[in-house]
């Protein structure tokens, strides 16, 4: 049977509510761990991990079946970049990330608003919505999330290739496999950064949390902004040429 197009009016929302999803619980967490008063305050990073990793899980249950669940800029460049994606539908797909992902932060921030207002630390407020570095260092935390996103375009586009799709694929990219590599990523090298490893993740709660009326909230630190967008785009550069490498040299499994 002739597989139907999807338009792409469809495709758009469907990528705008995977990432609103995704940011809701995800930043939902970080909220929930660190926020005065919460019931979840003091979780850790090995709670914080986790939940990033179910609900990126929740975002591809969502957009799978109608984009194959891209959620990230950088992955929907990097297919782009291997021929996997159409480029005329990269923009609107990053624009519906962006849309998603400051949706997505504004709510976490309505939902959490009393806990908000009474914690006083200003960098444990921006924290729940972008990523802070432990110490920072531009160059070190530019590095730190290169390679984080080099990791994860890198096993998405193998994940991508016939036998590792048929075996473990859930819409184009895979749910349950996507959801353990960002957990892993995130307790094995995000220590430095917080792990943006995606534009739309750090920058669309990042200027919610400058729009919001947020009680003592301090600065948005926008100095730091470029990184977690240019870190994870360059990380997706060498990504894609390393796979490339492979396609070049190794026979079609």
């Amino acid at each position: 049977m002739e597989e139907l197009e999807i338009p792409v009016f469809l495709q758009c929302f469907f990528e705008f509510l995977g990432t609103y999803v995704m940011i809701l619980l995800g930043c939902g967490v970080v909220a929930c761990t660190t926020l005065r008063k919460s019931k979840g305050e003091g979780g850790g990073w090995v709670v914080v991990t986790l939940a990033w990793g179910l609900a990126v899980m929740c975002g591809v249950f969502i957009a799978g079946p109608y984009t194959g669940a891209h959620l990230n800029p950088a992955v929907t460049v990097g297919l782009a970049l291997a021929g996997k994606f159409s480029w005329a539908m990269v923009v609107p797909y990053i624009l519906s990330q962006f849309v998603g992902a400051f949706l997505g932060g504004a709510t976490v921030y309505w939902f959490y608003k009393d806990h908000f207002d009474i914690t006083d630390d200003t960098t444990t407020k921006l924290g729940v919505f972008a990523t802070v570095p432990a110490i920072r260092n531009y160059k070190r935390n530019f590095l730190s999330e290169t390679i984080g996103t080099f990791v994860l375009i890198l096993v998405i586009l193998f994940l991508s290739e016939k036998p590792n799709a048929a075996q473990y694929g859930l819409g184009s990219i895979g749910a349950l496999p996507v959801a353990l590599l960002v957990v892993v990523i995130g307790m094995a090298l995000g220590g430095t950064t917080g792990y943006a490893i995606n534009p739309a993740r750090d920058l669309g709660p990042r200027l919610a949390h400058h729009l919001l009326p947020i009680k003592g909230k301090g600065s948005s630190q926008w100095k730091y902004c470029w990184v977690p967008v240019a870190g994870p785009l360059l990380g997706t550069v060498f990504a894609v040429l390393v796979y490339y490498v492979y396609v070049a040299t190794c026979p079609p499994l």
